[in-house]
């Protein structure tokens, strides 16, 4: 390995591995915020949250790499460019692209790490993620049994306690409202001075045990009109109320159940996803078509077998009573009606004036066309002279089907076009993350030819500049990348194109920065307009030169 290049990974490692860990750290909070009301008062361990994190933090790799690359990029070759070492290389014949030839390399390993992370590892780290959020969302907060709150944990129940003791056990001026039969009209109120709570067999019940209390129950009135308001109500010294605990515990759910999300899926269980949608389109379009056809027998079915049928036992097959011909068969039609049976009372039909495929016989046709068991098809006499064919008291019949057909297919129709645009987008959108995670990987790489040359521009290393041009790009590869998604969510652009657009966008971007930088070029350059202002200084001296002569003369 040549010295340069040892010298630019041992100032690039450092640097890449503090800004990819504070752009882990800055993304994971930012997530962080949008659970926060989800974990907050669960109760949960602290190992269960640090799975969480972890879980988290995989799948902010794929953004986190390039930001990365990005700031240890301008760092690097702006520290070189501030100290005149990118000069002197330059000046021994050493090119830019020479100079960021390691860069471009780790830029290529940080790509196949992007997309090895976002094609195998992301799909298993966010299901396993979704599965234990659904678990959290599900699970009840602690039981928090504070004096004077009307605590509504338990189903059904409502406890308010009037104080508690220092133990933690001892609980005085206790009110609970029993609701598990208010759907029979029944209610309960249960009021007692003192009493005590506490858990048993391991913390899966939860006890009250109350003393000198009273029990009030009042049912639903009944009698004559509602004139019997049945009340009851119960002195005891000692009560006692069990409370099951396990609603409060976290119940794990099979990761199975999550699985089909789109977050959670590979490219090629997304391109799976995407050839089944089609499919599923495909087969609704052609359910409405041939909807039609139940109305409109001259239109053609569609026959086209989208999805493999499922096989049937041969013995369950039925058997068909009629013996279809294609139009090269009608040279058999002779020998079939001679075999059979000429007391049978199936009539064929057979199509006059269609083209063969084959050569036949014309006589074979006229014997044919002559048997008794042959029907010729008559002329179709038009929809108003059927009409008119018909009674008048069954028109009205056949106005009231027909308004009834022209209904149901204008309802399936509607169905269609309400449900076939979510279908769509769904199938936008697994294209799009599809080739996102090919967009995510090849970024990294053009993030190293924007941030090298732009740390070559500004000549100023450290955290100052660099941060600031680097979050700068970054926030423009954001921006692009939300605004792709809009677009093709919305049908605009192809959700291919929308995938590969931000990189389309920034790769010109990349190359015109990392040529500027080859030409020495200057982040701002200020001598078009000082040669401006020189000229617009001169004009008025002359200006004034001449008006000065004006008045000699």
């Amino acid at each position: 390995m040549k010295q340069l290049d040892k010298l630019l990974l041992r100032s690039f490692v450092g640097p890449f591995i503090v800004t990819f860990g504070i752009a882990l750290f800055v993304l994971l909070m930012q997530i962080l915020w949008l659970y926060l009301d989800d974990i907050a008062g669960k109760g949960l361990s602290f190992f269960l949250i640090m799975e969480l994190l972890a879980y988290k933090c995989v799948g902010l790799v794929p953004l986190a790499l390039p930001l990365a690359l990005l700031i240890s990029s301008v760092m690097v070759l702006g520290n070189l460019a501030e100290h005149y070492e990118l000069s002197s290389f330059k000046s021994a014949g050493v090119s830019l692209l020479r100079v960021m030839r390691p860069l471009i390399v780790i830029g290529a390993i940080s790509a196949g790490v992007s997309y090895a992370c976002s094609d195998y590892v992301i799909p298993a780290a966010n299901l396993q993620f979704g599965s234990r959020m659904y678990d959290i969302q599900q699970k009840k907060p602690t039981l928090n049994m504070e004096p004077g709150v009307f605590n509504e944990d338990f189903s059904q129940f409502t406890i308010r306690l009037g104080g508690r003791d220092d133990n933690g056990r001892d609980i005085d001026d206790v009110l609970i409202y029993d609701q598990t039969k208010a759907n029979l009209g029944e209610l309960s109120e249960i009021m007692a001075d003192r009493g005590e709570m506490f858990s048993a067999a391991d913390g899966k019940f939860f006890v009250m045990r109350l003393y000198d209390g009273h029990q009030y129950v009042e049912q639903r009135p009944g009698g004559a009109g509602g004139s019997s308001t049945p009340f009851m109500r119960t002195n005891f010294a000692s009560y006692t109320k069990i409370f099951d605990l396990s609603e409060f515990e976290l119940e794990r759910h099979a990761s199975s159940l999550f699985s089909t999300n789109r977050s959670m899926l590979s490219t090629w269980q997304l391109q799976q996803g995407v050839d089944s949608i089609g499919q599923d389109i495909a087969i609704r379009k052609q359910g409405l078509s041939n909807h039609l056809v139940a109305y409109l027998p001259e239109l053609p079915r569609d026959t086209a077998v989208l999805r493999a049928p499922v096989p049937i036992e041969p013995d369950k097959m039925a058997q068909p009573r009629y013996l279809e011909l294609e139009n090269d068969s009608v040279a058999e039609l002779g020998t079939l009606a001679e075999s059979l049976d000429t007391t049978a009372t199936d009539t064929l039909i057979i199509p006059v004036g269609q083209p063969t495929k084959n050569a036949i016989s014309e006589k074979l046709i006229a014997k044919a066309l002559d048997h008794e068991l042959v029907e010729r098809s008559t002329p179709w006499p038009g929809l108003e002279a059927l009409v008119d064919s018909l009674p008048k008291e069954e028109r009205s019949r056949v106005y009231n089907r027909a308004r009834s057909s022209l209904r149901s297919v204008a309802g399936q129709a509607e169905s269609a076009i309400r449900l076939l645009p979510g279908i769509e987008e769904s199938r936008v959108k697994h294209v799009y993350d599809m080739h996102m995670k090919y967009s995510m990987a090849v970024v990294c790489i053009i993030f190293v030819f924007i941030g090298a040359p732009m740390g070559a521009i500004v000549r100023k290393g450290g955290f100052g500049y660099p941060i600031l041009v680097s979050i700068i790009f970054f926030v423009i590869f954001i921006i692009l990348t939300i605004f792709c998604r809009k677009l093709a969510e919305s049908f605009v652009v192809n959700g291919v194109f929308a995938g590969w657009l931000p990189c389309v966008i920034l790769f010109p971007v990349s190359l015109w920065i990392t040529v500027s930088a080859m030409n020495d070029a200057k982040l701002v350059s200020t001598e078009k307009i000082s040669s401006a202002l020189r000229r617009a200084r001169d004009s008025k001296q002359v200006a004034a030169l001449r008006r000065a002569v004006r008045r000699g003369k």
